[in-house]
């Protein structure tokens, strides 16, 4: 996700020059190019995280981002834009381009043909070839639950169960609706009362919009925390106003609200980036990096530091939390458990330890039927993975999730 409607910072080239394929180019002439949905110069959110892990990234290498970095910033998802913001960069010699934002997928895959000679590397999509176009993701839905501990936590200590989520979509896209799905699970492994409210604003990023949905979810139901997939760190600013708690997401957001943000499900970009651009380096052209990359999907999670919950705010979360995340992150890396696997977890805190007992219990949808062009696409209350089944498939988290889970409800 991410995303505002503002339009590309810069006008079109011809395409006419093309850069030099990438098995001729030393590292003090290569040229990364980054189309944004932001602003670069943005402080927190979205754009904010794949910005510091491009730049974070190029330093390890050895590249310099303030010579060697080439980028178009505010790009809508509109193919145009997407396509003159890539003329533009190859243009400018850019050896391999990035770009962030879900709707920029159909121009990069047009584009990847047209430029052989250029690596394309799309996030949050599912396109790709066998030769210069590859796309990454991974698994946000693991930190996400992480987060769903610590909002269940508080929730539990102030003796209110009702948890607000803004969203940008929820089962539109399998990528917001795995995370509010792994959210409310962590939430209701330590609260299982608990009922998390979804807001969507049909849109990946509005400040107007994610401040107004925050609200909305505290004055109608009371809410007491405040979780979300949207870019900025506006509902976190309105759960500090309101006396309430959150957990943001995609950079820490404890800097914005220190005294009401917990912990945020957030992105360590430059692990893949490092990865790409240092392949992009040495694979001797664009038509290999594909091949070199094992493939043209990257996905990653929890065990290598791709994804990750912040830095607890010790200030605001609930006895106990770390202590609870920190055992449930020990049974995602060992690979022994995953979220949506027919194994819930209990976990009770006591004298700041967390004791987590693994019970067989199925995964089941929400208690309303989910409807879609006025037909039922899934059934209340069915059974997805029976008790003690195995995990949800990849496939289905990364592009086939369209139902929210049991103590979810969307409006």
């Amino acid at each position: 996700g991410g995303g505002d409607s503002s339009s590309a910072g810069s006008a079109a080239s011809t395409g006419s020059q093309s850069a030099g394929s990438a098995s001729n180019v030393s590292a003090s002439d290569f040229k990364v190019g980054a189309i944004y949905i932001n602003g670069q110069n943005d402080t927190a959110g979205y754009t904010f995280q794949h910005h510091s892990g491009i730049t974070k990234a190029m330093e390890n290498l050895g590249l310099d981002p303030a010579s060697q970095l080439l980028i178009v910033d505010n790009v809508a998802e509109d193919y145009t834009a997407v396509s003159n913001a890539i003329d533009t960069l190859a243009g400018q010699g850019a050896n391999i381009i990035f770009g962030i934002s879900f709707g920029y997928i159909d121009a990069m895959n047009d584009k990847a043909e047209e430029y052989p000679e250029i690596i394309f590397s799309h996030a949050t999509g599912y396109m790709g070839n066998d030769t210069n176009f590859n796309n990454y993701f991974g698994r946000i839905y693991q930190a996400r639950y992480l987060t769903g501990v610590a909002a269940g936590l508080k929730s539990l200590e102030m003796g209110n169960n009702s948890i607000g989520y803004v969203a940008a979509y929820n089962r539109e896209y399998a990528e917001t609706c795995s995370g509010i799905n792994a959210f409310a699970l962590g939430v209701q492994a330590v609260n299982p009362d608990a009922v998390v409210h979804v807001n969507k604003i049909s849109t990946w990023g509005d400040e107007n919009l994610e401040r107004q949905a925050a609200q909305a979810l505290i004055d109608t139901y009371d809410c007491c925390v405040i979780g979300q997939h949207c870019d900025s760190a506006q509902p976190q600013l309105v759960a500090a106003e309101n006396n309430v708690f959150g957990c943001g997401y995609n950079s820490d957001m404890t800097e914005q609200a220190p005294n009401a943000h917990l912990t945020a499900a957030i992105w360590h970009w430059d692990v893949y980036y490092q990865a790409a651009i240092e392949t992009a380096m040495t694979c001797g052209g664009a038509e290999n990096f594909v091949t070199e990359m094992g493939g043209n999907a990257y996905y990653a999670g929890l065990s290598e530091g791709f994804v990750d919950a912040s830095t607890l705010n010790e200030l605001v979360a609930a006895p106990g939390t770390a202590a609870a995340m920190e055992a449930v992150r020990e049974l995602i890396d060992s690979g022994e458990w995953d979220v949506f696997s027919g194994v819930k977890l209990n976990i009770t805190v006591t004298d700041g330890k967390a004791t987590i007992e693994k019970v067989d219990a199925p995964l089941v949808t929400s208690d309303r039927d989910e409807v879609k062009d006025d037909q039922v696409v899934v059934a209340a209350n069915t059974e997805i993975v029976p008790a003690g089944g195995a995990s949800v498939t990849d496939d289905v988290i990364k592009s086939g999730m369209n139902y929210n889970v049991a103590g979810v409800v969307e409006g």
